[in-house]
Formats: C-alpha cells, sequence, structure tokens
C-alpha cells in the first residue's frame, strides 16, 4: 500500500477516536450532569440513550447519501453536525435540552462512522483491509479510553461543560484533516460518475503515484442512476438479500452482546461477589483487551479468511462468556479472562466492520455499511434492558453470560451461510488505477 493509502486509513483511525470520545462522553460525565439537573436514574438513562438513538438514525438515514454525493462530503457535513452538537451541549440549560443535542451529536458520529468504515475499506488493498478496518475499529476504544482520562482532568478542574466544549473543539479540529488526508474514493468516482470524473479519479491515482487513465472504463449500466431509496431496495434486492439479511442479523446479535458485556460486566462482578472496586477493573481490563482485539482481527485476516477468523473469533467469544464466572475463584484468573473477553469481542465488532464492505459494490456501500451499523445499534439499545430485566426476575449472573454467549454462537452459524467474500469486492474490480491501488 502507498503511503497516501496508509494516511486516509490514518484519519479514519483518528475520526473513530473521536467517535469513541465524543459517544462515551455523557457516560463520563452524567454523575455531574445528574446532579446538576437533579435527575433521576430513569432520566440519566434516558441521557445516556440518546446518542445511540442518534447514531443508529444518522447511519441509517444519512449513509445512503455518500453513495450518491461522495463519502468526503458526507463526513465534513456530519463532523460538522457533530462538533456543533458538542459545542452547544457544553451550554446546554437543561436536561431536555442536552437530550436533543445529545441526539443531534449522534446523528453526525453515525454518518461519520459508516463512512470511515467504507473509506478505510475502499482505500486499503485487498490483503490488507481487514487490518485497515480493524484498526478504524480500535481507534473507538482508544478514543474511549483517553477520553475517561482527559474527562477526569476537566471535570475536576474546570467541570462536566469543559468535557463537552473540548470533544466539540477536537471534532472541529478534525475537519481540515480531512481535507488535506482523505480523498474522494475512488470506487465511489467510478461507479457514481460525478462531473470531471476523470479529473478526480487521475489527481487521486498521481497521489497515490498510480499510471492515469486515458478514459473511465465502462461502467455497469444501472450504478449512475442509483439514488437514495433504490440503494436501499437494492440491499433487499434478489443479488444482495441474502448477505444483507445476514448482516444485519449478525450486526444486531453481536452488538447485542457486546453491550451487554460492556454495560454490565463490572456490576455482574459485585453481584457475584467481587468489591466495587474489582468489578471496576474487570470493566477497565474489557476496554484495554479490546484495543489488542481488533488489531490481532485485523493481521490474522491478513492471511486467512477474515470470515473465518471471525467465526473463530465469536465461537471463542461464547467459551470465554460460559466460563468466565467460573474463574472468579483466582482474581487473577478472573482479571486475565476479562481481558480475552474484552480483546475477542471487541474484534467481534471489528470484524463484522470489516467484512460488511466486502458483500457490497461501491455504488452501495456506504448504504449497505450504514444500515448494518444501524440494525446494531437497535440491538445495542435493547440489550442492556433486557439484561436488567431477567436479572430482576431473578436470572443469575452465570445465566446471564450463558444466554448471551449463545448469542454469539448464532452468529457464528449464520455467517456460515454467507457466501466467502468475492474477488470483485474490492477496488480492484473497477478500472486499472484502482486495481494497482487494491493490489498495494
Amino acid at each position: 500500500m502507498h503511503r497516501s493509502q496508509w494516511l486516509a486509513v490514518a484519519v479514519c483511525v483518528l475520526l473513530n477516536m473521536l467517535d469513541g470520545f465524543d459517544v462515551l462522553v455523557m457516560a463520563f460525565t452524567g454523575e455531574s450532569v445528574a446532579a446538576e439537573f437533579g435527575l433521576t436514574g430513569a432520566q440519566l438513562g434516558l441521557l445516556l440513550s440518546a446518542g445511540l438513538v442518534g447514531m443508529a438514525a444518522g447511519s441509517l438515514l444519512l449513509a445512503p447519501f455518500a453513495d450518491r454525493f461522495g463519502r468526503r462530503p458526507l463526513i465534513l457535513g456530519c463532523l460538522g453536525l457533530a462538533s456543533l452538537g458538542m459545542l452547544l451541549a457544553s451550554a446546554s440549560g437543561s436536561a431536555v435540552e442536552l437530550g436533543l443535542l445529545r441526539v443531534v451529536t449522534g446523528i453526525g458520529i453515525g454518518g461519520i462512522l459508516a463512512c470511515s468504515n467504507t473509506v478505510a475499506a475502499e482505500y486499503a488493498s485487498r490483503r490488507w483491509r481487514g487490518l485497515a478496518v480493524s484498526l478504524n475499529s480500535t481507534g473507538y476504544a482508544v478514543g474511549a479510553t483517553l477520553g475517561g482520562v482527559i474527562a477526569v482532568v476537566l471535570i475536576g478542574a474546570f467541570g462536566w461543560r469543559s468535557v463537552f466544549l473540548f470533544g466539540g473543539a477536537a471534532t472541529l479540529f478534525a475537519i481540515p484533516l480531512v481535507l488535506v488526508g482523505m480523498p474522494e474514493s475512488l470506487d465511489f468516482l467510478l461507479s457514481r460518475r460525478p462531473n470531471r470524473a476523470l479529473e478526480k479519479v487521475n489527481r487521486v491515482a498521481r497521489r497515490f503515484g498510480r499510471p492515469p487513465l486515458e478514459e473511465l472504463p465502462a461502467a455497469e449500466s444501472t450504478s449512475g442512476r442509483r439514488g437514495v431509496v433504490a440503494g436501499f431496495r437494492t440491499l433487499l434486492g434478489p443479488r444482495l438479500r441474502r448477505g444483507t439479511l445476514i448482516l444485519w442479523a449478525a450486526f444486531f446479535l453481536v452488538m447485542a452482546g457486546f453491550y451487554f458485556v460492556t454495560s454490565w460486566t463490572p456490576t455482574l462482578l459485585v453481584e457475584a461477589g467481587m468489591s466495587a472496586t474489582q468489578g471496576l477493573t474487570g470493566g477497565t481490563l474489557l476496554n484495554l483487551g479490546g484495543i489488542f482485539g481488533a488489531t490481532v482481527l485485523g493481521a490474522l485476516a491478513a492471511r486467512w479468511s477474515l470470515r473465518n477468523v471471525l467465526i473463530v473469533y465469536l465461537t471463542a467469544t461464547a467459551a470465554m462468556l460460559a466460563l468466565f464466572l467460573l474463574a472468579l475463584g483466582s482474581l487473577a484468573a478472573a482479571f486475565a479472562a476479562g481481558a480475552l473477553i474484552g480483546l475477542f469481542v471487541n474484534g467481534c465488532v471489528a470484524g463484522l466492520y470489516a467484512l460488511t464492505p466486502n458483500v457490497y459494490d461501491g455504488a452501495v456501500r456506504a448504504t449497505g455499511v450504514g444500515t448494518a451499523i444501524s440494525i446494531g445499534r437497535i440491538g445495542a439499545i435493547l440489550s442492556p434492558t433486557i439484561a436488567g430485566a431477567l436479572l430482576d426476575s431473578g436470572w443469575s449472573p452465570q445465566h446471564l453470560y450463558l444466554a448471551f454467549g449463545t448469542v454469539f454462537i448464532l452468529t457464528a452459524l449464520a455467517l456460515c451461510l454467507l457466501r466467502s467474500e468475492k474477488e470483485a469486492d474490492t477496488p480492484a474490480a473497477a478500472s486499472p488505477v484502482a486495481a494497482s491501488t487494491a493490489a498495494g
């Protein structure tokens, strides 16, 4: 891969770091916000969910415009929207106002997530695509971890509003970085064919050290006429219906399992007999393990089939969840198991992000990725509530871990039905320029 390709991937990783901070900013500031506005636990819960609702809406409603108008302009617009929501939230005068602004911020983040994963996949070579998208997912865990440290310092010195102000300013600063480091996707230029498409393609080619084209290659007869609504229809058309439904089910199940693990593990460890401090430590190790899990998955996918590596990750996650509470007899074993669960469960999410762009061609790739992420967010919103209801009804922590372990097994079985990634589903299939880019 040319260094300019890695630079585009690095910008995507940075965007995901900002997303990790922006999404969890409410968790970082929740106690201070609740104290200032006099919120109950239920009201604070609604504020915590507002960003996820916005993300689901943004991934579903905004991502299709990336297939119509381009990945780069949509990312720039979503960065502006997310930064505006964060900056205004720092001056919010009520919990209702803050909640609405969290939805606005989430909409921007949802659009960014769908597009950044798409761009990372489209500008990576075939061999390194899995690693590029996995690194992009790692950015989320890094941003969340660093965000927690930054939030503690800022809240102690300046109060909770400064955390939103910092996040908004950092998101705004990313706009010039995108302008400099992220060219428009070749897949988009060659499938949508905007004005002066050949000139724009050759500009990217020169940037990547590739020979220019004298003319654009022949395009599919329908690719230039697809609109936003037609893009959704295409996902469920005869050619893509099977892959789309499998991916929707996989995203829903994996995100439900992921948010159960990350949301409830500290509490369930205390229920199982650990102290509050030990429970929090276990939750922290989950996040630290996640930073390495996505990277390891991407490295493995450079050598073996991404789908097969992901199936192994899903099966290992289920096994670790089933055995987790058995390790509580030893504190060291429990913490080691928690780190391994974080490694595998975060790798599962990263693997789905990396696998999804392979299923769709450039004309509907952002729509396909964005819709799958949106379906996943529904699972993320529902699973913590369902887990709480089951716990209230008498389920033990061990029963909950076994149940959500089954969720990961079901996902692995579903992915066994997914057709292997097609060689044509890479930039190499689009044109001589994209072929040399995809080949690295």
